[in-house]
């Protein structure tokens, strides 16, 4: 590691001060990332890229306070990074190439030694290539224990996923056309629950069990529904509700989001998790409960956690993100001079996987995801420990959950109308024509990215950077 890059990683944020390192420094885990053949989407051996040579990678478990330590070994074709979605870690650690490292190439490793302050469901993957990379298979699932977590049976973890295959089952190495990019954003046909078609857990009767749902879909946004026995969420995007809500009707759960809920399994039967986003639904997975009918048990409690700190919206810095760009609509293209397309094209036709720009944020598309990372200028820039209120103004035809990097913010209000219970969130779903406005405390000093989650949206542009200064 270079001397810059451990400096940076030791340089823990207010919010982590106190609990980095009290641990004694031993060894770190060692995750490889490699490719691999699988029984993975329905197909017996299936090449993909894996860690630990596992789809999804391992669920890594820590406590809350305690200290990821973890060694990164890359035996793939490609540079890579590991992206640790949703944590508040020091921005050394954040895994953004020519940003906040440099990219782990081929042969190479990299050591990811942080503090973990927030309890949560969270998950990693790459941020180099992401759009193929995640595709292949390269996600995972981080999550830290709650001090006193709601008292359950069984704690599951469901990582959804869709896969493109061709007609030979292999995926598809269509990465980054211009169609999906400009559109929705890649799709897979063959829809996945831990990299299996139609999973079912089969529960005894009594149980009460904690469900952690991931969205590690590039592009699928899920309207979720499960209905037949008590359900209730918890919490979403790793932060604890304020009560425990009933499940009714749709939940949507956009890429990289996630959500948790509690489930009582009180009658035998199959019980399916459905998914009624666009046109018809589809079957994800199923709990298969057995044994006599139980009567009913009060409705859980959420965890409690750590209070965040609180965004003075008084004296907060304003800014707004407005979206640009991509199909059916005529509004904030980007725009390239005749000889930039023309060298774009050019090396297109080399083999690069460069996309072709489709979408910007106030204008500008942010296209540099390697080692030039650097080269955009940051949106905004503000002092650590300001609040800032910030919007995302939706012109284009097509949904955006926008994730912002090293913080997590309050959703404040959706189209005018203010939300009462102003969760805490990393992410949140812009639909279009929306405009949604969230508050944070820039207390987390480095350059951070915001920018939508469907994978080659960012590819395509969707993205910007702003700086923590102090």
């Amino acid at each position: 590691m270079k001397r810059r890059h451990l400096l940076q990683s030791l340089a823990c944020a207010p919010a982590l001060a106190g609990t980095a390192f009290a641990q004694p420094l031993v060894a770190p885990r060692r995750i490889v990332a490699a490719p691999a053949e699988l029984p993975v989407a329905g197909q017996a051996a299936l090449p993909v890229w894996a860690y630990d040579a596992q789809v999804p990678g391992p669920v890594l478990r820590y406590r809350r306070g305690a200290v990821l330590d973890l060694e990164l070994h890359n035996r793939l074709p490609d540079p890579t990074t590991i992206h640790w979605h949703g944590i508040r870690l020091p921005n050394g650690m954040d895994g953004v190439p020519g940003l906040t490292q440099d990219p782990v190439a081929p042969g190479a490793s990299f050591r990811y030694r942080f503090a973990l302050p927030d309890a949560g469901t969270y998950w990693y993957h790459p941020h180099l290539g992401t759009s193929e990379q995640v595709d292949r298979g390269l996600a995972g699932v981080l999550i830290v224990e709650d001090d006193e977590p709601p008292p359950v049976d069984l704690d599951l973890v469901w990582l959804l996923d869709d896969w493109r295959l061709n007609a030979q089952g292999r995926i598809r190495d269509d990465f980054y056309n211009f169609h999906d990019v400009a559109h929705a954003g890649r799709m897979g046909q063959h829809l996945t629950v831990n990299g299996q078609p139609a999973l079912v857990q089969a529960l005894e009767s009594g149980q009460r069990v904690r469900l952690r749902l991931v969205n590690a879909s590039n592009a699928r946004i899920y309207a979720l529904m499960f209905e037949g026995l008590p359900a209730w969420l918890i919490a979403r995007d790793g932060m604890p509700a304020a009560s425990a809500v009933p499940w009714k009707g749709e939940l949507l759960l956009g890429p990289g989001m996630r959500c948790d809920f509690i489930i009582d399994a009180l009658r035998p039967g199959r019980f399916e998790l459905r998914d009624r986003f666009g046109r018809g639904q589809r079957s994800l997975a199923a709990l298969e409960v057995r044994g006599p009918e139980r009567a009913a048990r009060p409705a859980p409690r959420p965890a409690s956690y750590e209070p965040l700190p609180e965004p003075d919206l008084a004296q907060a810095m304003v800014h707004a993100l407005r979206l640009g760009g991509g199909a059916m609509n005529r509004e904030g293209w980007p725009q390239e001079s005749t000889a930039e397309r023309e060298a774009r094209r050019l090396r297109q036709q080399a083999g690069s996987r460069e996309p072709t720009p489709a979408w910007t944020l106030n204008g500008h598309a942010h296209m540099s995801h390697d080692r030039a990372h650097a080269s955009h200028a940051a949106e905004f820039r503000v002092p650590r420990g300001r609040s800032v209120r910030l919007t995302f103004d939706n012109a284009t035809a097509w949904w955006h959950p926008m994730h912002l990097h090293g913080h997590h913010f309050r959703v404040l209000s959706r189209n005018g109308q203010a939300l009462p219970e102003r969760p805490w969130r990393d992410s949140v779903l812009v639909a279009p024509g929306d405009r949604v406005e969230v508050a944070f405390v820039a207390d987390n000093p480095g350059y951070w990215l915001i920018h939508c989650h469907v994978l080659e949206h960012h590819a395509g542009g969707l993205g910007t950077l702003f700086e923590v200064q102090g």
